[in-house]
């Protein structure tokens, strides 16, 4: 059976067309044409989680994962701004989602009727295409909506329909007409001047390269591998980078935590060249602020953020594409000791790195320390925001992980509901790494009942905003709490009503046994609760980055 209304009709051929798969549907009455239309129709895996915050980020996690746009269903009203927050990281992490909202006739809205608010263009500052339907105009809505999948898979990103209906909603037609939509022809490649950027870095004899955020990649980690022979190259990555090499520099932060403004001018580089997402690291990004590059060029095939005020190039190609011509147009015999200089210094934090965890009390850091190296080979991991993706950035991760996280907005607001997401997606099994308040933040998220009996959360709680204690100003202040927000919550509770395995620990002894066995098969997903001292933690985070010296 096919939902009466036109409309709907039209949307769910559009989503078939243009090869969405998955459909996330929050329940509601005026959308009840789409719901009827997409979870009676063969061509979608269909889903339904009832808050619409944590349906948003759901579907985000998918999309992350499969790389594939993901639809979301919504009905009239607030409803649909709960969506905003992952509209927002899906905008910024170029992650394609396709959000279908319900609406009220054009004759009702601003006339008191219930459930209706200004629709049109509610997200028109971090959305790729609105397209701002008609209840019946064919030809309009086929054109508005064929736009719409056009950029969003030019340029990556969400993309919002908003589809008015007016009642009857539950009317049903045993068959549709066939609506005819263009194919999308993606643009070419741009050509490069690989001659001209060639002769630019060969000249340098400090060339930085920089990676943010990438899904992994066996072919561009050869490319890579091959540049890095090179003297005159440092390669920075970070955790969400997922690329890796033994030259390459992980820890990005704890070689530079601690340089003399001398050390820092050795370090700034002639040449920087960025590709990949954001940035995790603050320290990396205020040092290329100060010390800027004289060329800064940035491959990407749709956007390049100014991030170091200093970009002189955008390169719009993939990454793989650009580095398997600009190997073969550049020198790799610079003569230089830039590569080597700093490796020598790295290899000096990371002795300093060891020798203070042998010793170091238990606390935040050497917690991360156990967890990190109790991960099993081939893990998906996903790491909530604010302090818990920086800690990470302070170890060397294992190579066979995937790493991810929200970095488009770094919000705390929607970590586990993404880390489900992309468990549901995904082959391997995902590990969830959280701190306290984001997930008691998005605790909804396990209101779900797609959940891999495979999933695991490894929730360290600290009992408050620990990071805030951290960075530099909160403390300072008479307001700290207002900052940290302390907390007694537990998670033992919450894991009861979801029907999760709870086991908690208090000491390093108990968090070594409960890894020891935390990923075993089991009948339902596993919570593991870490208690840390709330009081010890940044005061020995601290500790740490002074001994790095």
């Amino acid at each position: 059976m096919y939902p009466e209304k036109e409309l709907a009709q039209i949307i769910i051929s559009a989503c078939e067309f243009y090869q969405v798969e998955s459909i996330v549907i929050s329940p509601g009455s005026r959308n009840a044409p789409l719901t009827i239309g997409f979870s009676d129709h063969s061509s979608f895996q269909t889903f339904s989680i009832v808050d619409e915050r944590c349906a948003a980020f759901f579907a985000l996690g998918i999309a992350q994962q499969t790389q594939k746009p993901v639809a979301l269903v919504c009905t009239s009203g607030s409803a649909l701004l709960n969506y905003y927050p992952a509209i927002a990281e899906a905008f910024y992490s170029q992650i394609p989602l396709v959000v279908i909202s319900a609406d009220r006739p054009k004759y009702l809205i601003d006339k008191g009727d219930g459930q209706t608010i200004r629709q049109e263009n509610v997200f028109k500052n971090h959305i790729l295409f609105s397209a701002n339907l008609f209840e019946s105009n064919e030809v309009k809505n086929i054109e508005l909506i064929s736009k719409a999948f056009e950029l969003l898979n030019k340029e990556k990103g969400p993309i919002h329909l908003n589809a008015p209906f007016d009642e009857p909603l539950y009317n049903l037609v045993d068959k549709v007409k066939t609506y005819n939509f263009p194919k999308i022809v993606l643009p070419q490649t741009e050509n490069v001047d690989y001659l001209s950027l060639s002769t630019k870095w060969n000249k340098a004899a400090k060339k930085m390269i920089l990676l943010g955020v990438h899904y992994p990649d066996k072919k561009l980690e050869i490319l890579l591998d091959e540049i890095a022979d090179d003297s005159s190259v440092l390669v920075l990555t970070e955790t969400t980078s997922n690329l890796h090499n033994p030259k390459f520099v992980y820890d990005i932060d704890n070689l530079i935590f601690n340089l003399s403004e001398e050390e820092f001018q050795d370090l700034q580089p002639d040449v920087l060249l960025t590709f990949g997402g954001l940035i995790v690291s603050k320290k990396i990004k205020k040092f290329l602020r100060k010390y800027q590059p004289k060329e800064h060029w940035h491959v990407d095939e749709t956007i390049a953020f100014d991030t170091y005020f200093s970009l002189t190039k955008h390169i719009k190609t993939d990454s793989c594409t650009f580095f398997q011509s600009f190997k073969l147009s550049i020198n790799r015999d610079t003569r230089s000791n830039y590569q080597s200089k700093w490796t020598l210094y790295r290899e000096h934090t990371i002795k300093k790195h060891q020798e203070f965890l042998a010793k170091a009390p238990y606390s935040d850091l050497t917690v991360f320390e156990q967890v990190l190296k109790a991960i099993p080979n081939y893990n998906q991991v996903q790491f909530s925001n604010s302090a818990i993706i920086r800690y990470s950035q302070l170890f060397k991760l294992n190579k066979t992980l995937t790493v991810f996280c929200n970095r488009g907005t770094s919000g705390i607001d929607g970590s586990t509901s993404t880390a489900i997401g992309s468990a549901v997606a995904s082959k391997n099994q995902t590990t969830l790494v959280t701190g306290d308040l984001s997930f008691f933040y998005d605790s909804n998220a396990l209101w779900n009942q797609y959940i891999p009996k495979s999933f695991r959360i490894i929730l360290i709680n600290n009992a408050g905003g620990g990071i805030f204690k951290i960075i530099p100003g909160p403390s300072t202040t008479n307001s700290l709490e207002f900052f940290t927000t302390p907390h007694s919550l537990t998670a033992e509770h919450l894991c009861k009503m979801f029907n999760i395995e709870y086991v908690k620990t208090n000491n390093m002894n108990e968090v070594k046994i409960a890894l020891a066995s935390f990923y075993q098969n089991s009948d339902k997903p596993k919570l593991l609760e870490i208690f840390t001292p709330s009081e010890e933690n940044d005061k020995i985070l601290k500790e740490y980055i002074n001994y790095l010296k």
